[in-house]
């Protein structure tokens, strides 16, 4: 990273009477600090596969809050100095101090506060925030802030290249320090000439497609951060560049090559040692459509492509077969995006300086070339009081809190090349947003693709980004607009009344989007009255990011603008071990919504033994939809993601970090009418992935055995044995039962009906045929349970295994259904659900019936009184109480005063385990190290996501990348 020269290049003001710092959380003369109980914890993470030790670090400091995961992850991602070292940073306080001290001294120095007592509140209130999960900057604040290295507080930067050898070769050069400094960088190659173009002397040009194939491989060389992550870049191309089609498919090939080497046995999954082989596989590409291309769509007609030098049209082409192009490839491999280039402008507040043509590799910072901007996010549940209303004013307050923190950290910031640096510190680009939407939507009853859960959306993102510019507008009266203001005053001006109208158009549904969308109305008229007198600090304020490190650093339910993930999650316990439970929003959600406390307790364990809402006792269809996630069996449409983006996006000066998830029985057209919809909608952005469609993200290890299969044929080749061998296909072999076997019948009654329940089994045990009869059945009736009875005894025999049968036909709902005679039953809701449950009971280990929520009525009141449905031998008492003793014995000792306080693995249980979710925790077996494990499980298949490079573990989507909840580390710049 190249230290600029921020101090020559950061004007400071002449001093003025600095803003007015007021206290939202802190109390006169008691520092944060004090106000909270610290605990040391060891933090040892694994690689799960290996067993192999990749970070350990002993007695470290966070308050009791925190969770065991956000812990992790900030030890290890942010804590800087060498391991076993006393420059090592060992607690929160100092991750804290080091940033905000620095924000302080930097404050001072460049005229924001008009008194040492503002100043001082500023440190408290940000402080405080911080320390209680409220907000969090972006990952290179924490990485670099405080420290001896360049202070680089910029995630997002868009590059320039231009039609020369020179600039092309000075974008790769580019390019490698901002990956080597932990961020992304995209830029838009349309201004190189087209492979079809001739060049001065004569010959034809390469085209940008050839130059890509450097550019990536140079990405793929220098690992982001010097890290185990891919770099993350973008690369645009717009719609009239005569290449156009080379680039939508270059991606599209490269994947079938995947799927050749794959099938061959090489390794070609994710950080696979073979997919270097492979092209364009470290960035994302997108293409840049202009309104006149959408309409030739629409119409069905023709559409230039233009030469880059003389801009006269070379060749047309059917815009529909070029967008199906777009489409289809994209339903190959997620590949390209689309970035809506009308739109983006549109909203532009600097188009007299030049025209927005790129953007991030994430999506959502768009704005000149050679710039940067520096993100932070709200936690937005962090505003929901406990009677669940949401605190806009204190929200505001926050919000501008946070605008001042990251203007200033423009005046000392370094960036990676002078020209990004003279930018944004002419522009002071921002990008504020917020993580836990999902979260807060279900929380207080509303459905992610709902009227209700938009409107309150839309209320909350106006409110984020007027607030931003109000307090942008009171900075700039401080300190002076930013140095290009004067020359795009008409047209930022313009933007601000657009959003105003934007704000004003919002239909609200209840008194909760009510409230706030009457702040958020008030604080626009401010910004435009106060923009009018002051001009504006800067000229960006606001995106919606992915959020995926520091989501969790805050310990956010969901991510950025995300629905949550699924209704039940994987959470880590101190001292070792996890559990499963339902997300803590639910019970919140249910009351919410009236129901009583017997009832949320059902739907509860309901949750936790299914994984989804259909069919749970007592709940109201209509209700479903406020549990909709991301993933499931009530998995939110894709339309419902576009809706939800098109609802935030007048109120943000940037866009959204988002990719809509299809199945994969989605079509080419459906993609097509989600990116025609996106572009009705007037979102800026947007990406799709259809479930599976890259190899890189593999459904099973096939591939591992596709390349144990190629390393017994080198074996045998070297011993020259090789030798063709007949290709044996086996089949299910049927096991039929002996002659004389055991059995035993049950008699039940189910809804008043009678019946009688015959099982046999293998001498050697195993259940291997059933029969059912009723006490009244007629002839049509015996013969359809025989035919049915039969069926499943041969589809046992055949090795079907039971539990394929209990997941299948329990909860299946007919009549008769009602109470049954069985103590371990005593409802069932149809026969089939009576006889399977018994048979599960009967025939089934413990640990694979517990799973899917099939106790014995002792086993459920052992639940009652220990917390465990397990049987006093199966239970791990002793082995808790001795690994407890010894974490005990292995605590460090106190960074510094309060005395911190030692927690215990059983603590962190009883409370997961209390209050409305009590049903809801439980043990996870050792298969399962994250939600996206445990959603896998609940589908029975598994999940399509990368494995974390760093830990091994399965990760999960945060906006358009994927963050790893072992270890925090992301694939993409979240």
């Amino acid at each position: 990273m190249t230290e600029t020269a921020n101090r020559a290049g950061a004007r400071k003001p002449a001093r003025g009477k600095g803003v007015s710092v007021e206290r939202i959380f802190t109390t006169p003369g008691v520092h944060p600090y004090d106000e909270v109980t610290w605990e040391t914890r060891d933090v040892v993470q694994t690689n799960w596969k290996t067993g192999e030790t990749i970070f350990e670090q002993r007695g470290v400091e966070f308050p009791d809050f925190w969770s065991v995961n956000a812990g992790a992850i900030v030890t290890t991602k942010y804590f800087r100095g060498a391991l076993g070292t006393e420059v090592r940073e060992r607690s929160l306080r100092q991750l804290i101090d080091r940033v905000v001290l620095t924000y302080v001294k930097a404050g001072k120095e460049f005229g924001y506060f008009g008194t040492a007592e503002d100043a001082e509140i500023f440190e408290h209130e940000l402080t405080y925030a911080l320390l209680h999960q409220v907000f969090s900057f972006n990952s290179p604040v924490w990485f670099n802030v405080g420290t001896p290295s360049p202070q680089q507080v910029s995630a997002c930067f868009i590059l320039s290249v231009d039609d020369s050898m020179d600039s092309i070769l000075n974008w790769y050069k580019e390019e490698g320090k901002i990956f080597q400094g932990g961020s992304g960088a995209g830029l838009n190659l349309s201004r190189i000439r087209a492979s079809s173009e001739l060049l001065s002397s004569g010959g034809t040009a390469s085209g940008p497609v050839s130059f890509m194939r450097g550019a990536d491989a140079s990405a793929g060389t220098i690992k982001s951060g010097g890290a185990t992550r891919r770099a993350a870049k973008m690369v645009v191309l717009d719609v009239d560049h005569p290449d156009i089609e080379e680039f939508i498919d270059t991606k599209a090939r490269e994947e079938d090559k995947i799927r050749a080497l794959r099938d061959a046995g090489f390794d070609m999954d994710l950080g696979g040692k073979d997919i270097v082989s492979v092209q364009y596989q470290n960035a994302n590409n997108s293409v840049r459509v202009s309104d006149e291309f959408m309409k030739a769509v629409e119409e069905g007609r023709s559409f230039g492509l233009r030469g880059r030098q003389t801009g006269e049209v070379l060749r047309e082409v059917d815009a529909r077969e070029l967008f199906g192009k777009i489409a289809k490839a994209a339903w190959e491999c997620a590949d390209p995006g689309i970035q809506y280039d009308d739109t983006i402008n549109a909203w532009h507040t600097n188009p007299e300086t030049g025209r927005i043509t790129a953007s991030n590799p994430c999506s959502e910072y768009m704005s000149l070339d050679n710039s940067s901007c520096n993100l932070a996010s709200l936690n937005l549940l962090k505003f929901l009081r406990e009677d669940d209303t949401f605190d806009a004013v204190t929200f505001q307050k926050v919000v501008e809190l946070v605008i001042t923190a990251m203007d200033i950290s423009i005046c000392f910031a370094d960036f990676p090349t002078e020209s990004i640096g003279v930018t944004t510190r002419d522009y002071r680009q921002l990008g504020i947003g917020y993580a836990n939407l999902g979260a807060l939507l279900m929380a207080t009853g509303h459905g992610y693709d709902s009227d209700g859960g938009r409107a309150l959306a839309a209320s909350i993102t106006s409110l984020l980004t007027g607030a931003a510019y109000k307090r942008s507008a009171e900075l700039a009266a401080v300190v002076g607009p930013y140095a290009g203001y004067a020359r795009n005053a008409d047209a930022h001006k313009r933007v601000m009344r657009k959003h105003q109208a934007a704000n004003d158009a919002i239909r609200t549904f209840d008194s909760m989007d009510g409230d706030i969308h009457r702040v958020a109305t008030k604080a626009w008229a401010q910004v435009v009255e106060l923009g009018a007198r002051n001009g504006y600090r800067n000229a960006q304020a606001s995106v919606l990011a992915p959020t995926g490190t520091i989501g969790f650093m805050m310990d956010c339910d969901t991510t950025g603008i995300e629905p949550d993930f699924s209704l039940v999650k994987f959470k880590k316990l101190v001292g070792g071990g996890s559990m499963q439970i339902v997300n803590l929003t639910i019970p919140r959600a249910l009351k919410r919504m009236g129901y009583q406390q017997e009832s949320i307790e059902a739907i509860v364990e309901y949750i936790a033994d299914k994984g989804h809402v259909i069919d749970a006792p007592g709940l109201k269809p209509e209700h479903y939809e406020v549990f909709d996630c991301a993933m499931g069996a009530r998995a939110i449409s894709p339309m419902g993601h576009v809706r939800m983006m098109a609802a935030c996006q007048p109120f943000l000066s940037g866009a959204i970090s988002k990719t809509v998830n299809l199945p994969e029985t989605a079509s080419v057209e459906e993609i097509a009418d989600v990116y025609m919809q996106g572009w009705k909608l007037g979102i800026k952005a947007l990406a799709v992935y259809r479930d599976n469609c890259k190899v890189g993200q593999p459904l099973s290890d096939g591939g591992s055995t596709a390349k144990d299969a190629t390393a017994a044929k080198d074996a045998a080749k070297a011993a020259g044995e090789v030798r063709v061998e007949k290709v044996i296909e086996y089949r299910p072999v049927r096991r039929r039962l002996p002659k004389r076997r055991p059995s035993q019948t049950i008699s039940f009654s189910v809804g008043g009906a009678e019946g009688y329940l015959t099982a046999g089994s293998y001498p050697d045990d195993g259940l291997g045929e059933l029969f059912l009869k009723f006490g009244k059945q007629g002839s049509t009736l015996g013969g359809i349970m025989d035919a049915f009875s039969i069926a499943v005894s041969i589809g046992l025999q055949y090795g079907v295994p039971l539990e394929t049968f209990v997941e299948k036909f329990t909860n299946l709902r007919f009549e008769p259904a009602g109470p049954t005679d069985d103590p371990d039953i005593r409802m069932a809701q149809s026969i089939m659900d009576y006889v399977f449950r018994r048979l599960a009971l009967d025939y089934m280990d413990f640990e694979t019936r517990s799973f899917m929520g099939i106790h014995t009525a002792e086993e459920r009141a052992r639940q009652l009184e220990t917390g465990s449905y397990a049987p006093a031998e199966q239970s791990s008492d002793e082995e808790i109480e001795e690994e407890l003793e010894n974490y005990s014995q292995t605590v460090a000792t106190q960074v510094r005063r309060p005395e911190p306080v030692v927690i215990r693995a059983e603590d962190h249980a009883d409370e997961v385990k209390s209050g409305a979710g009590a049903a809801s925790a439980r043990e996870v077996g050792g298969e399962i190290h994250s939600s996206q494990d445990l959603l896998a499980k609940f589908q029975g298949r598994t999940a399509d996501a990368p494995m974390c490079l760093t830990c091994g573990t399965r990760m999960r989507p945060a906006g358009s990348c994927y963050v790893c909840e072992g270890c925090g580390s992301t694939s993409g710049c979240s």
